[in-house]
């Protein structure tokens, strides 16, 4: 009974339980070693993060974080300078939405290239992907923002800074979250893609040298890493919502 109330009151680990369920399921309905079960997996994963793959697991961390940080830098200075300025706006949207549906990972050799056969590249496809998301994200929260609220700070007398930093911020922080969260998954697609291509450091270099061995527990080990380090950064943006946004919580409760 303690074990059930504990899996109804954590959602992750009631998803984690049916996930494992439905894993089991299908490695005895498969039948084959090409499908490992969660259990073998498992084991496979503690034994091989001592033999390599926890460096895979690291550098990987490293070039998604790098990424997902220079986007940011980049991406939400430019979306709040395009929804607080119409002529900013009416010069940057229609390149950024001609940008935005070019399949980027297209020009991983040239950025390979350009940025040489290390991080450089993986970590500059990364952001060419998902900083658009992000630009869109911000223009679109600070146009959200009822003109009232703009003549209501003024009327306080807040500078320029303030009403940034009091009405703008607060404002579309939610939105930045939301698109940073989505940003995850692809940003995890690109960089297995990318971390196949003149590397050997990487879980995507780990799971398909795993693959090309027909290690199959290994490879899974390797997917099971790679799922768990995305989970990690998904509950990262998490707890960085429930410390910037504390007001999202107050009304979810309410």
């Amino acid at each position: 009974m303690k074990i059930l109330k504990l899996l109804l009151q954590s959602r992750t680990l009631a998803g984690l339980v049916m996930i494992l369920i439905l894993w089991q399921l299908l490695h005895v309905g498969v039948s084959s070693r090409i499908m490992p079960g969660p259990l073998e997996t498992t084991l496979a994963f503690f034994r091989l993060l001592s033999e390599g793959l926890l460096l895979h697991i690291g550098i990987s961390f490293y070039r998604i974080v790098a990424a997902m940080a220079v986007a940011m830098f980049l991406g939400v200075p430019l979306g709040l300078w395009m929804g607080l300025s119409k002529r900013a706006d009416w010069i940057l949207s229609p390149m950024t939405y001609i940008l935005y549906p070019i399949p980027k990972v297209a020009f991983l050799p040239l950025f390979m290239v350009l940025f040489g056969l290390g991080d450089a590249s993986k970590i500059i496809l990364i952001i060419a992907i998902i900083v658009f998301p992000i630009i869109l994200a911000v223009r679109d929260g600070v146009k959200e923002i009822p003109e009232e609220l703009h003549y209501s700070v003024r009327s306080l007398g807040l500078n320029q800074r303030q009403i940034y930093t009091e009405l703008v911020l607060p404002a579309v922080l939610p939105k930045i979250l939301s698109a940073l969260r989505v940003s995850i998954g692809v940003s995890i697609a690109t960089l297995f893609f990318s971390e196949n291509f003149a590397t050997t450091y990487g879980i995507g270099y780990f799971i398909m040298n795993a693959w090309i061995m027909a290690d199959y527990v290994g490879m899974f080990a390797g997917i099971l890493a790679m799922s768990l380090m995305g989970i990690l950064i998904f509950k990262g943006v998490d707890l960085l919502e429930k410390r910037l946004c504390p007001w999202l919580l107050v009304t979810a409760s309410g």
